[in-house]
């Protein structure tokens, strides 16, 4: 695990500093060790590295590492779980070797394989490796999307380089990038909370795709990412083989994930999944296991008795760590330091992760996915079914439907305040509008605000968006869900933009930031290819259950244990906001000056406060929060519209 960097193209002494620079960035990510490669000649290329020493901590794993034999030269991001298995196979091709970590196997499988050595990865990874034969470089990123690549290319007098690191942080510190946002990017961010990609919050800097490569010319270093693999669809397997398929290759990712040379523990919400990431972990039996859990004294956020009920269970060694207000207050600057892009929901990995790191661990696993593979999340239940109302109303005239939709949420909620309700009712109006569309009513269902609010409170409106998404990425998923069921396609959603756009990547940042390793074994691409082999029938039901995940994972525990309501792991910002964050919220959003220069609408937002601070109906904290952290990473990074 580390922070990579790197140039490509038009190499000059300047270019190579700037390397160093982005380096020097992301230090949190690699206290351990640093390095530098460089081709010579020009064009050429740059690599930099830092280093934080999770498999084979000797100086064997130093990288960039330099393929003697070839020539090629690799910086790598993450974890490769079968490197083992890998480093067998090219042993018995004549390959020898001098270290004892994946690093010198992913070097080495490319040396042989190529482009094609991805194939044959199970982990989560970024890398680039510099083919010295070839003249190019070869960048990949993992199939789900666990470890982020970022890149952008610009034009110099000598010529065109393309830059690219682990944090956009990163290639902003090199100044070779105007600090503007970009329009679409703000847009998807005020529909979600979350960037949405390939593009990001700074105009010119992209993100490379989930399960995409480049290859990229010395001459003419340009970026044209192409698939390697995608979400679905996958061939049904009768529903006995399937479960039997994934008990198995969850016990082969749970084993290892647990390979390490460092101290590692589980995030233990107390919930199904985290619960059967820890069972799956003791069940490896290759170490004692010690879990860790965040507990509040807001006792209607508070898990920490089923928490602990699971770990006595599984015999694990518990910590419980205490979260106050307070504490939160204290450490806020911190943590909304650590987001790399803008988003409401990446401090509450950052609390976890430093609580841990602080405690000695330097690798935790996380149950994130179980939600998204296994039907958890209440869109499952919710959006077959409306889906299916909505496109029998699609003979009723949309004027009906608007008035309909209207009287319907005053009779809920009464008369509207100050500003229209934001949430499920309020959005009535926008989902009957949406005439049963699979994924309009996904992104309405989890959308912040009401079209008619986002028009207002923004300038930018909806601009280059469909729905809160890219043009180019609502295509893309409406492709991947054409032909698949509706739970399926629910599923495709989930993983393809909650998870892969929002916690996985607010997970790596916050982590790192605390230099802590997160792995997420659920989320092992054989796994994931396993479940969705699986049939609905057995796969989802019931819907918000997860049985199939609890009976693979956790057969031995008693059901009893999760016998409640889904809660997943918030903090309890809801309470804080309208307490001691009240007052610096209230500053921010009255901050005109900030406020305008990135296209909001400050007397709005200041509205949107007291609403929730005044119990409005349909005003959920969150769309308080999203709005405030944006302003503080654009305020944070001097980023604004022009």
């Amino acid at each position: 695990m580390c922070g990579i960097a790197g140039a490509i193209g038009a190499i000059d002494p300047k270019i190579a500093a700037k390397v160093r620079v982005m380096m020097d960035a992301q230090v949190h990510r690699g206290p351990d060790d640093s390095g530098v490669f460089e081709s010579g000649g020009l064009p050429g290329v740059v690599f930099g590295f830092r280093r934080l020493a999770i498999i084979d901590l000797s100086a064997d794993g130093h990288q960039p590492m330099v393929d003697r034999d070839r020539g090629n030269a690799i910086v790598f991001n993450g974890e490769i779980y079968n490197f083992a298995e890998v480093r067998r196979e090219l042993q018995d091709l004549g390959e020898v070797f001098r270290s004892q970590g994946d690093t010198e196997v992913l070097l080495r499988a490319y040396g042989r394989w190529r482009s094609q050595a991805v194939a044959k990865l199970r982990g989560m990874f970024a890398f680039a490796v510099y083919d010295a034969e070839e003249r190019r470089v070869f960048i990949a990123r993992d199939r789900l999307g666990i470890k982020p690549l970022y890149y952008a290319e610009i034009d110099r007098p000598d010529g065109r380089v393309l830059l690219f690191a682990s944090e956009l942080r990163a290639l902003l510190a090199t100044d070779l990038f105007a600090r503007q946002l970009d329009p679409t990017a703000v847009a998807t961010y005020l529909w979600n909370g979350f960037v949405v990609g390939p593009g990001t919050a700074v105009r010119g800097i992209s993100l490379l795709p989930a399960g995409c490569s480049l290859h990229v010319s010395l001459d003419t270093p340009r970026a044209a990412p192409e698939r390697y693999w995608s979400l679905g669809p996958r061939p049904q397997r009768p529903a006995d083989e399937a479960v039997q398929v994934l008990r198995t290759e969850l016990a082969t990712a749970a084993r290892q994930h647990l390979v390490a040379d460092v101290p590692l523990g589980v995030f233990l919400s107390g919930g199904v999944d985290s619960s059967a990431t820890a069972a799956l972990a003791v069940a490896a039996g290759s170490r004692q296991i010690r879990t860790f859990h965040i507990c509040f004294d807001e006792a209607e956020f508070d898990e920490s008795q089923y928490a602990r009920a699971v770990a006595t269970a599984l015999g694990t060694e518990h910590v419980e760590f205490r979260l106050t207000q307070a504490h939160f207050h204290n450490e806020l600057e911190a943590a909304l330091a650590s987001l790399d892009q803008p988003t409401f929901d990446g401090i509450n990995t950052y609390f976890v992760s430093r609580l841990v790191r602080e405690a000695g661990f330097t690798v935790a696993l996380a149950g994130t996915g179980g939600d998204e593979l296994f039907g958890g999340y209440q869109s499952f239940r919710d959006l077959p079914r409306l889906r299916t109302l909505l496109r029998a109303a699609g003979v009723v005239p949309k004027t009906w439907l608007a008035s309909m939709a209207k009287l319907i949420v005053r009779l809920k909620l009464g008369a509207p305040g100050e500003v229209p309700p934001q949430t499920r009712w309020g959005k009535l109006a926008d989902v009957f509008s949406s005439r049963g569309n699979a994924l309009d009513l996904y992104q309405l269902a989890y959308g912040l605000f009401t079209r008619e609010f986002l028009r207002e409170v923004s300038v930018l409106g909806g601009v280059g968006t469909s729905s809160g998404l890219p043009a180019s990425r609502s295509k893309e998923l409406t492709d991947a869900m054409s032909g698949l069921t509706p739970l399926a396609a629910v599923s495709v959603c989930e993983l393809a933009l909650f998870l892969g756009e929002r916690l996985l990547r607010d997970t790596d940042a916050a982590s790192m930031a605390t230099s802590l390793e997160v792995r997420v074994p659920l989320l092992d691409h054989v796994v994931v290819e396993a479940i969705q082999a699986v049939p609905d029938g057995a796969r989802f039901m019931p819907i918000g259950k997860k049985d199939l995940l609890k009976s693979v994972a956790m057969p031995n525990l008693d059901a009893r244990l999760f016998d409640r309501p889904k809660a997943g792991f918030v903090l309890p910002i809801e309470v804080w906001a309208k307490d001691q964050l009240a007052a610096e919220i209230a500053d921010a959003f009255s901050d005109r000056p900030l406020v305008e220069s990135v296209g909001l609408n400050s007397s709005l937002l200041q509205g949107l406060l007291r609403a929730l601070c005044s119990n409005a109906p349909g005003i959920y904290w969150s769309r308080v929060w999203a709005p405030y952290l944006f302003l503080q990473w654009c305020r944070r990074h001097r980023v604004m519209l022009a």
